[in-house]
């Protein structure tokens, strides 16, 4: 079985996609530099809204200048009963996005999106692993090479994505788009390019890096700087899908929760750093995000786990 995913079938007649949908999502690819999982869920976002346009009569004789906010909160009302409502913003987002370009070149007058309000969000805490199933996870790759059940270049490989994702915090496009020239082995860490085309540099840590040097000197088909560090058996650069597929599978080795996705190592990553003692802007600079709201998420995750230790030890609690 190959380890990227097919190409998704489209649901929007091939006419509408070239002339509408296709130049958005190649400006998105390209020129914003959006990783494939955007690209991907803003396509399904499209898609979803083109059949609800279809159905009944909201069906547009002028097409997509014929939209109206009022419309647009009716699909906004309707998609409460088919979406969550983390689905739902997302979709809007890129629906948002989609009309804003045309808007900008000129083939819209209006984003009928604008000022359509959207129902509040619930603050969910991230998910994360202790450190204890953390390193249980991690030693997945070696307990398979040591049944027999792996090829040295497979488990070694494994370990380097396991050990990147949680050594490093690296989102998981930001983990296949690493290439050699990136890495100062020296200082044991990596360029890397991360959402909105921002670069930051992210160490990695010491058994991230050995684990790396090893692979370079061991396995790895050519490691010149342009080169991806992170391949197929074939010398390919490892896909988005055949990450997710390498963390399940140590999951399932590991008897851990299955529906934990490669970015809960990230999770893991900032949780640990905080609770350890980290300064809050430290962790954002690491993360690579924009605003330190986002990295705020994280603290409360801390609190929770110091009022569990509390309630357990404390004779007053």
């Amino acid at each position: 079985m190959s380890e990227d995913a097919p190409a998704p079938e489209t649901k929007v007649p091939a006419a509408v996609a070239a002339e509408w949908l296709e130049p958005f999502l190649d400006f998105l690819a390209k020129e914003r530099r959006y990783s494939a999982y955007t690209v991907r869920n803003y396509r399904q976002a499209f898609e979803d809204f083109y059949l609800w346009a279809q159905t009944g009569a909201r069906g547009r004789a002028d097409g997509f200048a014929g939209f109206t906010t009022a419309d647009m909160r009716g699909f906004v009302i309707e998609g409460q009963r088919r979406f969550s409502r983390r689905t739902l913003h997302n979709h809007v987002s890129g629906l948002r996005a989609f009309f804003r370009y045309w808007q900008r070149r000129g083939r819209l007058a209006r984003n009928p999106f604008t000022g359509v309000p959207l129902p509040k969000l619930g603050r969910t805490l991230p998910k994360f692993l202790t450190e204890t199933q953390v390193a249980t996870l991690l030693a997945g790759p070696q307990k398979l090479l040591e049944r027999g059940e792996a090829d040295k270049f497979t488990a070694w490989r494994d370990r380097l994505v396991l050990e990147l994702l949680y050594g490093g915090g690296l989102r998981v496009s930001e983990l296949v788009g690493l290439n050699y020239g990136a890495i100062d082995f020296g200082t044991g860490s990596a360029r890397v390019l991360g959402k909105g085309r921002k670069e930051r540099i992210c160490p990695l840590g010491a058994v991230a890096m050995a684990v790396l040097q090893k692979f370079r000197d061991e396995f790895a088909p050519d490691p010149k700087p342009p080169h991806p560090v992170l391949v197929t058996a074939r010398g390919d650069r490892l896909s988005v899908r055949a990450v997710q597929l390498i963390v399940k599978r140590y999951l399932a080795l590991a008897d851990l929760p299955m529906d934990l996705s490669p970015h809960k190592l990230r999770h893991s990553y900032a949780t640990h750093l905080l609770n350890s003692g980290a300064d809050l802007r430290a962790v954002q600079e690491l993360l690579g995000h924009a605003n330190l709201a986002t990295t705020q998420i994280y603290t409360h995750t801390s609190v929770a786990r110091l009022k569990e230790i509390y309630a357990k030890a404390h004779p007053r609690a």
